[in-house]
């Protein structure tokens, strides 16, 4: 049996292969209540870590509780060693997502209802966001396995959800249209894709996002206007206080349907009283949220609305993840984009769906995916004075299928004794062709170019020089299906050679 594992922000969704069907898994809570999804939180429980219904069962009996952990991941500088504080802990990152994932292992195990086979012998594909940068990739990837998982695939996240899209709304594809916009909406992130349909191949043309604006900020927006209804300092809750109050933000938030005019909260726990806020201040709040997703998936439809023939050649508009459910979106975008517009019926579980679609294969989809940053080094100019920039891909480079492949080179004769290579992702590049945006470190590499230094284990400290006659050198520059660059140089006259991938040493 084969999984779909969409990791979220706030819960973690399963689906799994079954005869071409793609159901969601459901997990039984401590109380016994079923649910379709594994809650992506952590506790510190008297010093130890409890995960996902654990912690919940945990946290009613005074332990503390962290949500959204998941978010870290997007910091430029994480690692797998970056500290995240749970209580009076801080546990590195990568600990912590492998023991969470440890988590929904077991609970596929001994509190699902997925097929024995499927809990015993976990494969699966799982998933990224789509802007999720190299370290962010690496660092699922290595969690997921070092839970035990056998991963198959890892895909970004609304490319996983155009397969659903195309298995359930396959009429909407025809000769005349043939691209869907994958609108992803999570806890955590928004993405979006452009994606073209061709039978079962789909090919991402390009990609969107905002990698800091979630589900979750919605929340924040109903918590402050409950606050200020009720005369209280959000700055002032006490975190307890302030996490039992978003979890009630998160589930009236979600209970919000076409018709509801007015949302109800007990804030007595911060000294207050039951609040109601109207559906509409709430919206009035979070347009401005829905407006900067469309803002930054702009670029993938330049401007088309429901008047523009261009829009003619689009199959739909498809809404998923968590935070779409909120009819406020749909509203905004059909606004905008008409009716085309379609919200996934199962908006919170189509990036799992599509996963085990993926992970599957009977369907006979295939993928094309892009690279969704820019990956460059900065390098010596002016003999050492200054540093100029080269980028190596730019985004929306199309990632191979299959294996690793070989997509940029670069071939000179070495000036210096030894190679400082200070690699980085980054958003863009501007009209000078600097990095702008988010940019993150990949990292920074010396190597020898002087055959004297091939045995030194400590070139940081020695001083970059220039040299007459250097060797002539090739790097090249791979990216693999995952979306993980790997950098290898070398020294073409003796074959000396090194690479380097994020995460992992030199060889």
């Amino acid at each position: 049996m084969k999984l779909g594992i969409d990791f979220g922000t706030t819960r973690t969704l399963v689906a799994c292969a079954d005869r071409g069907n793609y159901p969601v898994v459901s997990f039984v809570d401590d109380e016994g209540d079923a649910h379709e999804h594994v809650p992506s939180v952590v506790a510190d429980d008297g010093g130890r870590l409890r995960y996902g219904f654990d912690a919940l069962a945990a946290a009613r009996q005074g332990a503390q509780l962290v949500r959204s952990f998941k978010r870290a991941l997007a910091s430029a500088d994480v690692t797998g060693a970056t500290p995240v504080r749970v209580g009076t802990l801080e546990v590195p990152m990568l600990e912590l997502l492998t023991g969470y994932l440890t988590h929904v292992r077991e609970a596929l195990r001994t509190r699902s209802n997925a097929p024995k086979k499927a809990s015993a012998d976990p494969t699966a594909a799982v998933a990224v966001p789509a802007h999720a940068h190299g370290a962010q990739r690496f660092i699922t990837l290595e969690a997921f396995r070092a839970a035990g998982f056998d991963v198959t695939a890892l895909l970004n996240e609304p490319s996983a959800a155009g397969f659903e899209y195309t298995h359930r709304q396959e009429r909407t594809v025809t000769a005349r249209r043939t691209r869907v916009v994958v609108y992803d909406l999570g806890g955590g992130t928004f993405d979006a894709s452009l994606v073209k349909v061709d039978g079962g191949h789909h090919d991402v043309l390009a990609t969107a996002g905002d990698n800091r604006l979630g589900g979750d900020d919605f929340d924040e927006a109903l918590l402050a206007l409950a606050c200020a209804r009720g005369g209280l300092d959000t700055a002032a809750l006490a975190p307890p206080v302030r996490a039992a109050l978003l979890d009630q933000c998160r589930d009236a938030k979600e209970r919000i349907t076409p018709q509801a005019r007015r949302v109800s909260l007990d804030v007595s726990a911060a000294g207050g009283a039951e609040v109601v806020v109207t559906v509409e201040e709430l919206y009035g709040a979070c347009t401005p949220l829905v407006e900067r997703t469309m803002a930054a998936m702009a670029p993938l439809l330049r401007g088309l609305d429901a008047g523009d023939d261009a829009l003619t050649d689009i199959a739909g508009i498809y809404l998923v993840g968590g935070g779409s459910g909120l009819p406020l979106v749909a509203r905004v975008l059909k606004e905008r984009f008409g009716r085309r517009v379609h919200r996934s019926p199962y908006p919170a579980a189509s990036t799992a769906i599509g996963l085990a679609i993926a992970a599957d294969g009977a369907l006979g989809f295939s993928l094309a995916d892009r690279f969704s940053r820019c990956f460059g080094v900065f390098r010596e100019r002016d003999g050492g004075r200054a540093l100029t920039f080269d980028p190596i891909f730019l985004p929306d480079t199309a990632q191979p299928q299959g294996k690793a492949a070989v997509l940029v080179s670069r071939r000179y004769r070495a000036a210096h004794n030894l190679g400082h290579f200070r690699f980085v992702e980054c958003s863009r590049v501007d009209e000078a062709g600097e990095p702008v945006g988010d940019v993150m470190p990949f990292g920074d590499v010396l190597f020898p170019f002087d055959p004297a230094l091939r045995a030194r284990t400590d070139l940081d400290h020695v001083p970059v020089e220039r040299c007459q006659q250097g060797p002539d050198v090739e790097e090249r520059y791979l990216i693999d299906p995952a979306g993980l660059v790997e950098v290898q140089i070398e020294d073409t006259a003796t074959g000396f050679s090194r690479s380097y991938r994020l995460g992992r040493a030199a060889r």
